[in-house]
C-alpha cells in the first residue's frame, strides 16, 4: 500500500517527503520498486483489467458473486474469492438495491378483477403468466413514467413503455409491443398487475380480450400483491436510474434511450440468479430446444 500511495502522488507530494512522512526510507521504497513482481502480482495485473471490463460491460453493477459467474462464462478459471479480492485491488463493487414505492393509484370505484396468482409469480412455460408495474424517474423536465411487463417464467421483459404521464395509453403501448414480440394469441395467459387505474379500465380489459389473455389484480394493500414486477423496478431504478455512472437525467427522451440499452441487457446478457445465472433469452432458448427434442422423440 505504501508503493501504491507513493506512486500515485509523487509528482504533487514528492518520494522523499511522503517517505518521511511514513516514516519509510526512500531507499526501502526503490528497493520495492526494483523488485520483481512476484507470480501472484503479475497475474492480478493480468485479471484486474478483465474483471473491470466485464464489470463495466455491465453496467458496473455486478457484485462478487455475478462478476464470477461472468468470467467463468467468459472462459476465466477464477475462484469467487479470488474475484472479490481482485475487486477490492480495482476498487470497483456491485450496486445495492434501494426501497420500492407505489406508483399506481388504484381507483376504489372500478370493478375489479380477482386475484388469480395469489402471490405464486411462477410458471411453467412462457406465456402462461405476465406481471407489470409502473415506477417514475424524476428529471431536469419533469417525471417519467416507466412501465414494464415481465414474464415469470424467465424474467423476460416482453414489453415496455417510457412516457411525460402515466396515463391507460402508455400501457396499451407496452402491451402491443409484448404482443408483437409474443403473439397476436396467447389463450390461457394471465396478465397480473396492481389495483392502478389503468389496469381497472376498460380499455385495458379490452386489449387483454383480444390478446386471449385473462387480467388478475391483486389485493389493495399487500405489499407482495405484485412483488415480481416490483423487484424488476426496483432493479432498473438501482441498475439504470440510480447507477454507476449514470444521469443526471435531463428528459424523458434521454430516460427512453438509456431504458432501451437496460432492456436489451436485461434480457440478452444480465445474469439472473432465479434462472441458475443465465439471461432471460439464453433460458428461453434452452426451454425452445428441450421442447424441439421432445417432440422429435415423440415422433419417433
Amino acid at each position: 500500500m505504501t508503493v501504491a500511495f507513493i506512486d500515485a502522488n509523487p509528482d504533487d507530494l514528492g518520494v522523499e517527503p511522503i517517505c518521511k512522512e511514513l516514516q519509510v526510507a526512500p531507499s526501502t521504497y526503490y528497493a520495492a520498486k526494483a523488485r520483481p513482481l512476484s507470480e501472484r502480482a503479475k497475474r492480478d495485473a493480468m485479471l484486474i483489467p478483465i474483471l473491470v471490463a466485464l464489470w463495466t460491460t455491465n453496467f458496473r453493477v455486478y457484485e462478487a458473486r455475478k462478476l464470477w459467474k461472468a468470467a467463468k462464462r467468459a472462459g476465466h478459471d477464477l475462484g469467487r474469492d479470488q474475484v472479490t479480492r481482485l475487486m477490492g485491488l480495482a476498487g470497483i463493487e456491485g450496486i445495492r438495491k434501494g426501497k420500492k414505492r407505489k406508483t399506481t393509484k388504484s381507483d376504489p370505484e372500478a370493478p375489479r378483477h380477482p386475484d388469480l396468482v395469489e402471490r405464486q409469480f411462477v410458471a411453467e412455460r412462457p406465456n402462461a403468466l405476465w406481471v407489470s408495474d409502473l415506477t417514475y424517474v424524476a428529471t431536469w423536465s419533469g417525471f417519467a413514467y416507466a412501465y414494464f411487463i415481465v414474464d415469470a417464467f424467465s424474467r423476460m421483459i416482453v414489453g415496455w413503455r417510457v412516457a411525460a404521464n402515466m396515463r391507460t395509453d402508455m400501457v396499451l403501448d407496452a402491451l402491443e409491443m409484448a404482443r408483437w414480440q409474443r403473439g397476436t394469441t396467447l389463450e390461457g395467459l394471465v396478465s397480473h398487475t396492481d389495483a392502478g387505474s389503468q389496469f381497472t379500465s376498460v380499455r385495458y380489459g379490452g386489449h387483454l380480450a383480444d390478446l386471449g389473455a385473462v387480467p388478475s389484480i391483486g389485493s389493495v394493500g399487500d405489499a407482495y400483491d405484485n412483488a415480481l414486477a416490483e423487484s424488476v423496478n426496483n432493479l432498473y431504478k438501482a441498475e439504470l436510474i440510480r447507477g454507476p455512472g449514470q444521469g443526471p437525467w435531463r428528459t424523458v427522451e434521454d430516460v427512453e434511450l438509456a431504458t432501451l440499452r437496460w432492456v436489451h441487457w436485461y434480457n440478452t446478457e444480465r445474469l439472473h440468479e432465479y434462472l441458475g445465472y443465465v439471461p432471460p433469452a439464453e433460458f428461453e432458448a434452452a426451454y425452445a430446444a428441450e421442447q424441439t427434442d421432445q417432440q422429435l422423440v415423440g415422433i419417433q
